[in-house]
This record gives structure tokens, sequence and C-alpha cells, in this order.
């Protein structure tokens, strides 16, 4: 039977560019749960993960746990959900800090949520922000901390730029076996670590018509690449390990950079519907080394489904090959629903089922 014993559960919904996040916010008055225990929000998202603290499982049982299978299973949630319990800021240097969770566990990282977050912490009032002009919006991750900066005009949100957490290029080639073929992958760490291929590499093309052989692959690729030393972060086990494959293709650039398409696949055969935020940071990286992008240009990044981020190295930020290169990515986000989900105690499905 579930732990969770909330009269109900209030969340706001957004998504952006596509992918849904859906907000709870544990510091409110009438939080559903108290904060998970931890001093930083690191430290709240490993003492939500299981033996080891290694990221590779969510600890069982506990009520945030529960309360995450809730909000992100059917029938109130589906397998593409994604959203973040809000909770406090490492120190006084940020506003609020946030602990991702999707449909498999708690992730690192989360550029689309922070885009989304920037955006509901302006709209609700949490942080002032002018009728027109921008309003700067620090976010602690367990990554470390980011910067939303939230664009107005006219009394609106009209879009979200994130600044990520330095991204560094860490492997180039690395060979992975899949059922189409081996291949050869480059990887980056923006937040989390990400595995980039063309997608023509193993004879596909990004569109929804091949996306069950794009999951598939890309669940082989990071099977593939389990352990392996260019996936492991210098600040240990919470930041290591393959956390998205990105399949990308070339387009035509445009006046201001390079354009690519591209379907990010993470955690347990999670589509990303957006071009993907921390995702994006790692693709800047690999173009940046690569000399496909300088200072002053940017990439114009569109998801399977169409929606686009654009994407660029902060000039000046380059911060060295061992910290890597400041980046970055704006999108928008919309505001979805507000909701106030509840848990029947007569309920057999109780927290939920997924498919």
């Amino acid at each position: 039977m579930s732990t969770v014993r909330p009269t109900e559960v209030r969340t706001t919904d957004y998504h952006t560019a596509g992918e849904p996040f859906r907000i709870t916010d544990l510091t409110a008055a009438d939080a559903p749960l108290p904060c998970p225990p931890g001093d930083t929000v690191a430290e709240r998202r490993a003492n939500l993960l299981g033996p080891g603290g290694d990221g590779t499982a969510p600890r069982p049982g506990l009520p945030h746990e529960e309360l995450r299978l809730l909000l992100a299973r059917e029938p109130r949630g589906h397998s593409g959900m994604y959203g973040g319990f809000v909770v406090p800021p490492d120190d006084d240097g940020a506003h609020f800090g946030v602990v991702f969770w999707h449909k498999d566990g708690y992730s690192t990282a989360c550029g689309h949520g922070t885009l989304a977050l920037g955006a509901w912490a302006v709209d609700s009032g949490r942080v002032a922000a002018p009728d027109d002009g921008d309003a700067q919006v620090r976010i602690d991750v367990p990554s470390g901390r980011v910067t939303a900066t939230v664009h107005r005009a006219g009394g609106r949100t009209t879009g979200v730029t994130f600044r990520n957490v330095p991204a560094r290029v860490t492997g180039r080639g690395v060979k992975a076996d899949t059922s189409l073929g081996p291949v050869e992958v480059d990887l980056a760490h923006a937040g989390a670590c990400y595995a980039s291929l063309p997608a023509r590499a193993l004879g596909l093309t990004v569109d929804r018509a091949r996306l069950p052989g794009l999951v598939r692959a890309a669940g082989e690729i990071r099977a593939a690449l389990a352990g392996h030393p260019a996936t492991l972060h210098p600040a240990g086990p919470l930041l290591s390990g393959v956390y998205g494959v990105t399949l990308y293709e070339e387009l035509p650039d445009t006046p201001a950079g390079p354009r690519q398409r591209n379907v990010t696949v993470f955690a347990d055969g999670q589509i990303d519907r957006s071009p993907c935020g921390s995702g994006t940071s790692a693709r800047l990286a690999l173009l940046a080394e690569d000399g496909a992008l300088e200072e002053g240009r940017e990439l114009t990044h569109e998801s399977v489904i169409g929606t686009v981020f654009t994407g660029r190295l902060v000039p000046g930020a380059a911060t060295g090959q061992v910290a890597g290169l400041v980046t970055e990515v704006t999108g928008s986000s919309h505001r979805t629903g507000e909701h106030r989900f509840t848990l029947d105690p007569d309920d057999t499905l109780g927290t939920g089922f997924g498919l």
C-alpha cells in the first residue's frame, strides 16, 4: 500500500518545446510532503536513491518515491512525463532548488525543466520581473547552479534562456556495438553525460516513423558504454554514467550557424519531445571542439516534433578543457494547467502503472 497520504497534491504543469514539466513545490505551506533531507540539492537527490546512491535506481518505499510514481505514471501521468520537486536552495545565492524526476528516477540535470522553472517563477510572482525586459532566476540543481533569464514583453513571458553548468568533451570515437552494427560515439558532460552520434551511422533518420528503432539503438548504446572511463565524472558516481543518447542529423546551415535535428533518448527509453536542453549544451561543446561553432554563432537545434532551441557559447566564458565551456540555450515554455491530484485509499491501482 502506498505511503503517500496527502489529501491532495497540487502541481503546476508547463511544456517546453513539447516536453512536459510538472512542478510540485515542497516549500509551499500546503506541500504534500516535507522536503527530502539534505543540506544541498545534490544531497537531497542522493537520499532518494537506492544503496550506493549511484543514480541507477530510486530507493523504494520512501514517501517522495511514492509521490514521484503518483505524478509520473498513468493514469495521472504517462511514459514521457517529467517534473521536479521544488526545494530550498543550497545557499542564499539562488532563489530555490529543484530535484528533477522522470518515470524511472531522479536526474542530475534538466535543461527543458530549467526553462520551465524560470517561466513558472516569474509567472507565479515568486521572482519579480519587469513587464518589459529580463529577469534572472537562479536555481540550484544536482549538478550545480544554473540561471534562467526570463524574457518579458507587454507583461508576458516571451521566452527563456538558461545558462548551464560548464560542458566538456570527455570522449571521441568511443566504440559501441549495436544490433545494427558497431558505431562510434562522442561523449560530453553538460550537467549529465550524453553520447552523440549521427543517426545515419545506424542507417536511420530522425523522424517519428523511426522512433522505435532509434529508441532501441539508444538503449543498446547506453548499455554498451556502461562503466566506460569517458562516462565518469570527476565529482563521482552521482554525476557519472550515460544519461542520454542523442541521435542527430545535419540540416542546411542558417545564416546564424549550424542546424541539426535530433532525438535524445534518456533513462529507460524515454523520448525527449524537445531538442533536449542539457543535451543541446553537450552538442555545443562537441561542435566547438570540432571548430564548427564559434562565439557569436548559434546552433539551431530541432526536435523530432519540429520544435526548436537555439544554443550558443557564452563569449569570453570558455573555462578550459577540464572545466569546460559555458553555454546558453533559449526556448519557450508555456503553462498547460494546474492540477489537484488525489489518491483514493480504495483505489487498487494506487500510485498508478506504466506501459
